[in-house]
C-alpha cells in the first residue's frame, strides 16, 4: 500500500493500493492495444475532449487545489495559482496544435513534391514531478494525447492523488481511460513502467533520477526528455532599483518554499549595492509570512519530502564552516510536519554546496561581484543549466551577458517564469529535450517525410 502524507503535520490522509509489475505489464497492453483507434480519432474532436477537460478544472478548481495543498503542503493559495495558470498553458496547446501537426508541402517543382507530416510516437511513459504536478504534467500529457498517443501517467507518489484527479477529468472529459492511465507508487513501479516497451519516456525530477531512467532505456532508441534539477543564478547590476529587483529575486528564490525547478538558488550582487541589497533581501525575506498551507496569507509552507530538510541542515553546516554569514533563518522549525526556516547567507563562496548543489528549498546564497566578467564566469561555473537571470536598466547590457551564460531559458529583470509560448530546456545536467512552445508539441510525434512524383 502507498501511504499519502500530509507534509505540513505528518497525519496520514489515506492509503492506496500499489501497481504491480503485473498491472503495469496489463496497463501497458492495454493502452497498446488502444492507442491507434486514439490516433485515428479527428484532430477536432480531441481538440473538444481538451476544452472539456479545461472546463472540469475550471469547475473543480477549488477542489483540486485543496487536494494538492494536502499532499503537497503548497500554501492554498499558490495551488489554486498554479490551477489558474494551467488554463492559459492548455489554451495554448488548443491554439497551437492543428496548425503545428498540418502537413506542409516543402518543395513543389517538375512533378516531384516534398512534403512533411507527423505521426504520434505511440505509447509514452510520462513520469512527473509532485512540485508543479498540474504544470509538469500537462507540459507532457496535453499535447501528447493532442497528437494521438497513448500516456502512462506515473505520478509522484507525492502527488499521487492529484494524478487521480487528473485521470478523472481526463475521462470525464472523454479520453478513454486505457488512453490516459495513472500507475501508483514509488520507484518500483517506474522501474516497472520503463521495462515496458514503450516508445517513449517523458521524466521531470533530479538529476539522479534522470540519469538512472537514461540508463535504464539506453540504447533502445526511443524518444527521451529529461528535464532535471538546476542550480539558477542571477546578476543583479549596479544601476538597478534595488527595491524592484529584491522583491523579484525573493519571490523566485522562496515561491513554493523553494521547491520549483527554476527557482532562483544563487544571488550574484555587483559590490557597489552589495549592501545595501543584502540588508533589504533579508528585510523581505523575514516579512513572508510562515504558516499553515491553508491559513489566508500564508506563503512559506512545508517542504514535501522530509529527506530534504536534512539536504538544507547540511547545506547549512557546510556553509558556516566555511565562512559563510547566517542573515536569516538556519534551522528547521520545531513540531509535526517538514518545516524549514526561510534562510539567507552573505559573504558565500564556491567551495560552499549552497551555491553549487541544488537545495530545493527555503534557502539563498548571495555573493558579492567585482564587476560583469566576473558575475558570468560563476554564473556558469555549475554542472546545471536551466535558467539564469540579469537585472540592469541596460537591456543591451543584459542581453549581452545573457548570450554568454550556459542556460536553457534566460530573464532580464524577471525570474522564475515559465511560458507555454517558449521552449522549456536545460543544459547539462537540467536535462536533454523539451516541453511547451511548438516544438513541444512536434516532440511527442515522428515526421514523416514523402517524397510524390507524379506518373
Amino acid at each position: 500500500m502507498l501511504t499519502i502524507t500530509n507534509p505540513a503535520d505528518g497525519s496520514t490522509i489515506t492509503q492506496l493500493p500499489e501497481d504491480t509489475a503485473d498491472s503495469v505489464a496489463a496497463k501497458y497492453r492495454a493502452a497498446r492495444a488502444a492507442q491507434p483507434a486514439w490516433a485515428a480519432v479527428a484532430l477536432s474532436d480531441k481538440l473538444a475532449i481538451m476544452r472539456r477537460f479545461r472546463e472540469g478544472v475550471v469547475r473543480d478548481l477549488d477542489k483540486l487545489a485543496a487536494v494538492e495543498t494536502s499532499e503537497v503542503g503548497k500554501p492554498l493559495q499558490q495551488s489554486k495559482n498554479e490551477l489558474n495558470g494551467l488554463l492559459g498553458r492548455i489554451d495554448f496547446f488548443l491554439a497551437e496544435t492543428e496548425q503545428t501537426l498540418a502537413p506542409r508541402t516543402v518543395f513543389d517543382d517538375a512533378g516531384m513534391r516534398e512534403r512533411i507530416s507527423h505521426t504520434p510516437l505511440g505509447v509514452i511513459a510520462n513520469i512527473s514531478a509532485w512540485n508543479y504536478p498540474w504544470f509538469v504534467g500537462a507540459n507532457v500529457f496535453v499535447p501528447a494525447l493532442l497528437t494521438g498517443n497513448a500516456v502512462l501517467y506515473k505520478p509522484s507518489e507525492f502527488a499521487t492523488l492529484t494524478g487521480l484527479e487528473i485521470a478523472r477529468l481526463l475521462h470525464e472529459a472523454g479520453v478513454p481511460k486505457d488512453i490516459f492511465t495513472v500507475l501508483v507508487g514509488g520507484g518500483a513501479v517506474g522501474a516497472a513502467l520503463l521495462a515496458q516497451p514503450i516508445d517513449g519516456v517523458f521524466f521531470t525530477g533530479s538529476y539522479a533520477t534522470g540519469k538512472k531512467i537514461a540508463e535504464a532505456v539506453a540504447g533502445r532508441l526511443i524518444k527521451l526528455q529529461l528535464e532535471l534539477g538546476g542550480k539558477d543564478p542571477s546578476y543583479v547590476c549596479e544601476d538597478v532599483d534595488i527595491q524592484a529587483a529584491v522583491g523579484s529575486l525573493a519571490d523566485g528564490a522562496m515561491y513554493n518554499t523553494g521547491q520549483s525547478c527554476c527557482s532562483v538558488e544563487r544571488i550574484y550582487v555587483h559590490e557597489k549595492i552589495h549592501d545595501a541589497f543584502v540588508d533589504a533581501f533579508v528585510k523581505e525575506v523575514k516579512g513572508f509570512k510562515i504558516g499553515k498551507p491553508t491559513e489566508p496569507g500564508s506563503y512559506i509552507g512545508p517542504l514535501t519530502r522530509a529527506p530534504q530538510l536534512a539536504v538544507l541542515e547540511r547545506q547549512v553546516a557546510d556553509a558556516q564552516a566555511k565562512g559563510a554569514k547566517l542573515l536569516a533563518g538556519g534551522k528547521r522549525i520545531p513540531g509535526a510536519g517538514n518545516w524549514f526556516e526561510p534562510t539567507v547567507f552573505s559573504n558565500v563562496n564556491h567551495s560552499m554546496e549552497v551555491m553549487r548543489e541544488e537545495s530545493f528549498g527555503p534557502i539563498i546564497g548571495i555573493q558579492k561581484v567585482s564587476g560583469d566578467d566576473e558575475a558570468v564566469k560563476l554564473m556558469n561555473d555549475t554542472a546545471y543549466g536551466l535558467t539564469a537571470g540579469v537585472y540592469t536598466k541596460d537591456e543591451a547590457r543584459a542581453q549581452r551577458l545573457l548570450a554568454q551564460v550556459n542556460a536553457g531559458s534566460v530573464y532580464w529583470n524577471c525570474c522564475d517564469r515559465v511560458s507555454p509560448r517558449l521552449p522549456w530546456s536545460g543544459v547539462g545536467h537540467s536535462g536533454v529535450g523539451l516541453t511547451l512552445s511548438t516544438y513541444g508539441i512536434e516532440t511527442f510525434t515522428r515526421p514523416k517525410a514523402w517524397h510524390l512524383r507524379q506518373a
